[in-house]
């Protein structure tokens, strides 16, 4: 395609269409002197950094998969859980089997996504894993044994759901007993490794959206808004109502309670 006779209007919607410009292309927009068109020119190089930078990224969070590829292991599971801080509702853990070579553009830890995105790679994840499986760690389970302990049963309940056995898992700061397969504890697993935080993402929208038909069953506590976390909202909620029985009694401290 011809560059030198295009307006500063062609040239704007030819760097922003995904049109893939030629090394020699580029340079001759380099050498134009119109405003427009060096504008155009720096958002382009601009976005074109910032994609390379996610790919890094993205191989990046791809280091233990491949270590362990390299090693002879095909299906590796990615385990984490969501809902460790709330004062109310269940822990949901997730596990997730993802194919080798695939990459998730926007991957992350579920906690630096916005919602739209978590839904939107929950269906990318589900939808592309090799299997994937979810856990939960029941309220009264909470009370009963403790959260780190429930979360743990979470996670053992999310391995044990998966259609495919798991040869090695990856799981998000813990180690769990028992398993019958290799594992490795990762601090900060969902940051730095892809299963993991498919895992993260799958246990967080799950969890939010498990909350969000809780909201519709006890009104009033504003589930649907912060998903049970301690905010302020909740706290005058919980003082004015009392708790419903999707409270964590052990987090809970309500008036009279000891």
């Amino acid at each position: 395609m011809d560059v030198t006779s295009m307006t500063v209007e062609q040239v704007s919607r030819f760097l922003n269409d995904d049109s893939n410009p030629t090394e020699q292309q580029l340079e001759i927009l380099a050498r134009d002197n119109r405003a427009g068109v060096k504008r155009s020119l720096a958002r382009y190089f601009a976005a074109r950094e910032a994609k390379r930078c996610e790919l890094d990224r993205l191989q990046a969070m791809l280091k233990y998969e491949t270590s362990l590829r390299q090693q002879g292991y095909t299906y590796i599971a990615g385990v984490d859980e969501a809902g460790r801080g709330p004062l109310a509702g269940p822990v949901v853990a997730a596990a997730v089997i993802l194919p080798e070579g695939l990459i998730i553009p926007g991957l992350n830890d579920s906690k630096k996504l916005l919602p739209s995105k978590r839904e939107a790679l929950y269906r990318v994840i589900t939808t592309q894993a090799v299997a994937w499986s979810v856990g939960i760690g029941e309220v009264f389970e909470i009370d009963t044994v403790n959260i780190l302990e429930a979360s743990k049963l979470a996670m053992r309940r999310s391995i044990a759901g998966l259609s495919v056995k798991p040869q090695y898992v990856l799981i998000d700061a813990l180690e769990l007993d028992d398993l019958d397969c290799p594992q490795k504890g990762i601090i900060g697993g969902d940051g730095v490794s892809q299963s993991i935080a498919a895992g993260s993402i799958v246990a967080k929208v799950t969890r939010d959206r498990w909350m969000c038909e809780m909201d519709k069953v006890y009104p009033g506590y504003g589930f649907a808004v912060h998903k049970g976390y301690p905010t302020n909202e909740h706290r005058r909620a919980l003082s004015a109502m009392g708790a419903c029985p999707m409270h964590r009694r052990s987090f809970t401290l309500l008036p009279g309670d000891k």
